[in-house]
């Protein structure tokens, strides 16, 4: 099986700016998102940009990189610009690593390559984790998903999700003991010809919504197999310096072992 991981990486993120450059442990983050790529064994790997500051770095440590627009909406248009620009094939399997995911596991990496390429059924693939603590499915920042008997999302909410109407209005500082539960891992994988109808379609109410561009997908009556990570990431994407000083003392643990 060949893919292609592409990895957008934008300089002007309103929460921290400039984070695909923020340092750990030595080097830049992308430098570590774009390791990890390449240890999943992605035939191609390219970083995707509208940055020359991040251009720059990440040629300085033999990066492959693509300039992109500076307007687009989503992660997923700036990969299908990237798509047009390499001439990809429609069956083409991308891979979409975003560059503040710099824990994301390799196996995990391929893994999402791999279930797309099984499941010739499935339009998109991402993967997902059980759900362990009861913080969680009431957290608007960790993303639920829905899932059917044969693992394709039936949804994804923001919101408690599915909601237990008797465990949670009895006991709501317990999750059920039911594998029901599950947290979404924002890794997405596509094949060339679809991303490129995808970005044709406007957003769906229901990702206006919730924020959540996957939506748009199942919106379009898409079926999108998600499955259960199998080295699912040891800390978070890096969106806040909360996670920035998290990520850092994850990587400086591994470190010393």
């Amino acid at each position: 099986m060949k893919f292609s991981v592409i990895i957008p990486a934008r300089y002007a993120s309103s929460r921290l700016p400039g984070k695909p450059l923020v340092d750990i442990g030595g080097a830049p983050m992308i430098k570590h998102v774009h390791d990890r790529a390449m240890q999943a064994g992605a035939h191609r790997v390219v970083i995707a940009t509208d940055d020359q500051r991040i251009r720059d770095v990440a040629e300085g440590f033999g990066a492959d990189v693509t300039m992109t627009a500076s307007d687009h909406e989503s992660g997923s248009d700036r990969l299908a610009e990237v798509a047009e620009i390499l001439g990809l094939d429609d069956d083409e399997i991308i891979v979409n690593l975003q560059g503040d995911e710099p824990l994301m596991p390799p196996q995990t990496i391929r893994q999402v390559a791999e279930d797309l390429n099984s499941h010739t059924d499935a339009d998109m693939a991402s993967l997902c984790s059980p759900l362990e603590h009861i913080d969680d499915i009431f957290d608007p920042n960790v993303v639920k998903t829905i899932l059917d008997k044969d693992g394709y999302a039936i949804y994804f909410s923001r919101a408690p999700a599915p909601w237990h109407r008797d465990s949670f209005h009895d006991n709501p500082t317990q999750l059920p003991d039911m594998d029901v539960f599950y947290r979404h891992i924002g890794l997405y994988c596509y094949r060339a010809g679809f991303l490129r109808q995808y970005v044709s379609w406007d957003p769906a109410p229901l990702e206006k919504i919730e924020c959540l561009e996957q939506l748009r997908a199942l919106w379009n009556g898409k079926r999108l197999y998600c499955g259960l990570a199998k080295h699912p990431s040891s800390g978070p994407s890096v969106d806040t310096e909360k996670d920035l000083h998290e990520v850092r003392e994850i990587y400086f643990r591994s470190t010393q072992k």
